[in-house]
């Protein structure tokens, strides 16, 4: 499970206040998997308070452009988070969830029972706008601090990530049900979503939107305020053993500080979202094309109304691999239906997508998460859309031209479509159908080993784009170059848009 960062208290000095409560010592012969951990120092307790009211003034927050949606696999965000104070009681519309039968006996600790929302249409999900770029503030004391910890301990990673989980089911050992089975694929992600979150602290407009959404995104994991601690704990103690050059009381401090207010943040969003969502909706597999050896279109029916926008994405989980997420881009634009459509590639050792692809069936039921993603259309603007899709990166450029097209508007829409071979345009024909639909619509293929020329080069022999909104999907790499090329041809930062998978593995989402 991904869950945000630790600190450990200064015994109330210093400024840091405590955070987690003291455990006792693990029982005798309790055992891991990981390096076997020694108890270290023990903080004195304080915890956070949910504040669902004042996170509701808090819509104005924005999304920055590299709050990322993936297409392919990715790492989940860190898992901890819900409603603050004592674990939700169902209210007087609770009801037992369909298809629970196929994920066994009743739920799962990762996976409680959720009060059902009072039966009325949900609200559409908020646009979430991308901000301009501001100058960088020199950076506060307890950044600095944080840094300097994390530079340390950075050639040690693999040995902290051990460490860290060595201790936190030694001295947690309830929490190991709510991570997978196998922790060769989760290693090391919870670890760097929480110092990810902390080497972020200074940048508000960055951070918050992204905790917040790391906290909504948590209450499928079924975890609860009081895990936080539990987390925060580990993680210093783990920090402790290998930053031995510059931890000290001061250090200490600058990271309880920092885990405290990222945990608010994320304990409060997720408060606040449980008045109005579920943690999480079963969809039943409707239909399952496959499109090429590797590759399946997957058309699922929610349980219940599921609001998103064109150009999100959302997380999946198999009854195959209990409490294994991975994130995917929606397909289409909202349907009246209400189907949801997923594009997915099997990839090498991909649990879930080799699952989705060659082995889920019509009447298959899965689990989404919530929506989520910064990819999507502002409709208040007239400018056109340059949209770079590589591989099944094509899904969500796919919705936002459904969006467009669902809004009447003729603002002109550019879609560079990249593959590596003919045999890799597997929805070309989707694609070429709505340019015969739509006279404002151009889709031009771009074959790698066909023009010996990569997506973004591509882009730089049209234009000019100086009027209008980019947006990337597909692999880093593609996204990583991408963004280059749009910038040296003059794009604006802030008028790129794209969910990289490897942005969100890096922030842990």
């Amino acid at each position: 499970m991904d869950a945000p960062t630790t600190t450990s208290a200064d015994s109330g000095s210093g400024g840091g206040g405590g955070w987690f409560t003291p455990r006792k010592a693990p029982p005798a012969g309790a055992s891991t998997d990981q390096e076997a951990p020694s108890e270290g120092r023990r903080v004195t307790p304080i915890r956070p308070v949910g504040r669902p009211e004042r996170i509701a003034d808090d819509h104005a927050e924005t999304v920055p452009a590299q709050s990322a949606a993936p297409v392919t696999e990715a790492a989940p965000a860190p898992q901890y988070a819900s409603a603050a104070g004592a674990p939700p009681q169902p209210g007087p519309h609770a009801t037992a969830r369909p298809h629970a039968t196929q994920y066994g006996q009743g739920p799962s600790p990762s996976h409680p029972p959720h009060s059902a929302p009072p039966a009325q249409a949900p609200a559409a999900p908020r646009a979430e706008t991308t901000p301009r770029p501001a100058p960088a503030p020199e950076a506060s004391p307890d950044a600095r601090l944080i840094r300097r910890t994390l530079e340390e301990v950075g050639p040690d990673a693999d040995k902290v990530t051990s460490y860290f989980y060595a201790l936190l089911f030694v001295r947690h050992p309830e929490l190991r049900p709510l991570f997978p089975a196998s922790m060769d694929t989760q290693r090391d992600r919870l670890l760097k979503a929480l110092l990810t979150a902390a080497e972020h602290a200074d940048n508000k407009n960055v951070l918050v939107p992204y905790l917040k959404n790391l906290g909504r995104g948590h209450r499928k994991y079924g975890t609860q305020p009081e895990h936080y601690p539990a987390v925060g704990e580990c993680l210093i103690g783990a920090l402790t053993r290998y930053a031995t050059t510059t931890w000290d009381q001061e250090t200490e401090a600058a990271w309880v500080r920092t885990y405290t207010t990222i945990s608010q943040v994320m304990i409060d969003a997720a408060a606040a979202d449980e008045l109005r969502a579920p943690a999480w909706w079963y969809g039943e597999v409707v239909s399952h094309d496959l499109r090429t050896s590797d590759i399946a279109v997957v058309t699922v029916r929610p349980d219940q109304p599921y609001p998103f926008l064109a150009g999100q994405y959302t997380s999946l989980e198999t009854p195959w691999w209990p409490r294994i997420w991975r994130h995917y881009s929606f397909a289409s634009a909202p349907r009246s239906d209400g189907l949801l459509s997923f594009h997915v590639k099997a990839v090498p050792a991909g649990w879930v997508s080799n699952a989705l692809v060659h082995r889920a069936r019509p009447g298959d039921v899965i689990r989404l998460g919530p929506p989520s993603g910064s990819m999507t259309v502002d409709h208040s603007s007239d400018s056109g859309l340059l949209c770079l899709g590589g591989g099944t990166g094509i899904a969500p450029i796919k919705a936002l031209v459904e969006d467009v097209a669902e809004h009447g508007q003729r603002r002109p829409v550019e879609v560079f479509y990249g593959a590596r071979t003919d045999h890799d345009l597997y929805d070309i024909d989707t694609m070429l159908r709505l340019q015969q639909t739509h006279p404002w619509l151009a889709v031009r293929p771009i074959i790698d080993q066909q023009a010996h020329l990569q997506l973004p080069d591509a882009v730089r022999e049209y234009g000019p784009w100086n009027e209008y909104d980019a947006y990337l999907s597909g692999p880093p790499g593609m996204i990583r170059n991408g963004v280059d090329a749009l910038r040296d041809i003059g794009i604006p930062v802030d008028r790129i848009r794209h969910d990289s998978v490897e942005e969100l593995v890096a922030a842990g989402n």
